[in-house]
């Protein structure tokens, strides 16, 4: 399909959508959410653990610009205590040889927004203040990490309301 054709398109649904009512500023019904299985990492890492000796969350998750994601931590920055503080461990021995190769750990994501909407960390944490908690839950009370909070659209418009944050449809899509 030529672009053209294909904002073209885009134009239709989101014109039929404001005639039949489908497209508004409240937020959809909820659906069902069920948290997900916990997802084991490639090494073995407790965020308890590491929050509560004092890490926050930017510590280890910095956000690059443009500000749209909260990247995994670097193995040198894993490496500024762990060459000291359990560096006999086989975890840390991994983590110390990414390091020294140059190969970034393979960490999976947690939680990831559909490809259709646009986040960014940046706006939400930094510069509205919102705690990371609101989106990804009780982190610092977890060994290992699980989807605990809903991503859809019904979520994130009803924390806009609460935060009176705009709901309008191209702040999070892109309807070109």
């Amino acid at each position: 399909m030529s672009p053209a054709r294909g904002s073209l398109a885009v134009a239709a649904v989101l014109a039929a959508g404001f005639v039949f009512g489908q497209v508004s500023s409240k937020p959809p019904e909820p659906k069902p959410f069920t948290p997900g299985e916990p997802v084991e990492q490639p090494i073995p890492f407790s965020h308890k653990t590491h929050m509560g000796v004092g890490l926050k969350c930017l510590d280890c998750h910095a956000i690059k610009a443009p500000g749209d994601f909260a990247g995994f931590p670097a193995e040198t920055r894993c490496m500024a205590c762990h060459a000291a503080v359990k560096k006999d461990s086989p975890h840390i021995r991994k983590v110390a040889e990414a390091r020294k190769s140059g190969t970034a750990i393979a960490w999976k994501r947690v939680y990831e927004v559909k490809e259709f909407v646009y986040f960014s960390h940046e706006v939400h944490h930094r510069k509205a203040g919102v705690d990371c908690g609101v989106c990804h839950g009780k982190v610092a009370e977890r060994d290992v990490l699980f989807q605990e909070k809903p991503l859809d659209m019904y979520s994130c418009m009803k924390c806009h309301e609460q935060y009176k944050a705009s709901n309008d449809c191209q702040l999070c899509h892109d309807a070109q």
